[in-house]
């Protein structure tokens, strides 16, 4: 069968350009053996042959699949939509493709750890804000592909993260700086493993106060879930109820943030006259209620973790150890403000029982 009516090989493309199906090979693989004058006719035959090379040959002869593949704990957030959406045309631009492990819940990690199934199927595995036993840890060890950590900062193994303690200690300084020392920390509970930030912010936030010598209080700290008006409501509840409530909260998510400021003006009390709240992340939902928060920038990690991988994927031996690290900064917005009085006896009381019912 002529090359015009079946699909044309490495063999047509090699007999059109006047060279070896070895040297094509090494052309179509972008290899710098090839000089410039033969790379053009070969270009030049594979154009007019409509010949490209599929992605299953290309990996009997180099061994690599064109791959990156990607663990995630869920694809429901801006964390993981900002980072894929620029890590997803970096990677298209190096000619590679992105495949999506999504495991939301603990029966499907349970499973990818026992069958590992990006082990044959991408040249290098992107890990996104997991808490790993060190089994699954060891487990990815031994896929024999690079494995980088993102949103995480793992010991001895390449990781592209931001520094949440740096991040917290700056956000709790700037509260401390305002004139509060009544700070509560809302941190954010979801399934065991799955986390973005570990205890990291908590501590961050715990530094700032002893640096200040102000006292840690245990009933400062409070957990609550991201999404649940409800949720954050309790939670006011159990701040404002207290001998000593807060003038001010650092919440570990932007979310939690809008959540307790959502209740707090339910319950007409002024944000931030009578109590600032701070976010951590600086969503686009941050910007739109004005928002004081600790910025970070998931779509530059997706970059640099994308160019790490690459890197490794190029290079295997290299760079086996590097931790990027990203920064955070301050982000002033008309959610903090100045101490202005401390809550009395009425007030203290008053707000307390009308955020505990106040329940979304």
């Amino acid at each position: 069968m002529p090359p015009a009516q079946r699909h044309p090989t490495m063999a047509d493309v090699a007999e059109r350009a006047g060279v070896s199906t070895s040297t094509v090979s090494r052309t179509l693989r972008g290899l710098s053996t090839v000089s410039p004058e033969v790379r053009a006719r070969v270009e030049k035959a594979a154009r007019e042959l409509n010949f490209a090379v599929s992605r299953q040959a290309a990996s009997l002869v180099t061994g690599r699949t064109g791959t990156v593949a990607v663990l995630v704990p869920t694809l429901d957030s801006w964390f993981m939509g900002s980072a894929l959406s620029s890590l997803a045309p970096l990677l298209r631009a190096a000619g590679m493709q992105l495949n999506v492990y999504e495991i939301p819940d603990l029966a499907e990690r349970t499973a990818f750890f026992e069958h590992l199934p990006a082990r044959r199927n991408a040249d290098a595995l992107l890990v996104f804000s997991f808490d790993l036993t060190d089994e699954e840890t060891a487990r990815l060890d031994d896929l024999g592909m690079p494995v980088i950590y993102v949103s995480r900062h793992v010991a001895g193994r390449p990781s592209v993260y931001v520094d949440d303690v740096a991040g917290a200690l700056h956000g709790t300084r700037h509260l401390l700086n305002l004139g509060h020392r009544r700070i509560a920390f809302v941190q954010t509970a979801g399934a065991s493993g799955f986390s973005f930030s570990s205890n990291e912010r908590l501590l961050g936030y715990q530094q700032a106060l002893t640096e200040a010598g102000v006292p840690l209080d245990d009933d400062l700290v409070v957990s609550t879930r991201v999404g649940d008006k409800r949720a954050a409501a309790e939670v006011l509840g159990m701040l404002l109820s207290l001998r000593e409530p807060p003038t001010a909260v650092f919440a570990e998510q932007d979310e939690v943030a809008v959540a307790l400021i959502w209740n707090l003006r339910r319950t007409q009390i002024a944000v931030p006259e009578r109590i600032s709240v701070l976010g951590f992340d600086d969503q686009p939902l941050a910007d739109w209620f004005d928002l004081s928060t600790v910025a970070q920038s998931p779509s530059e990690m997706g970059r640099e973790a994308g160019e790490l991988a690459l890197r490794l994927i190029d290079d295997p031996g290299a760079d086996h150890q590097r931790h990027v690290v990203l920064p955070t900064h301050v982000l002033p917005r008309a959610t903090t403000a100045p101490v202005t009085r401390p809550w009395d006896e009425g007030e203290r009381h008053a707000g307390g029982e009308g955020t505990r019912g106040g329940g979304a």
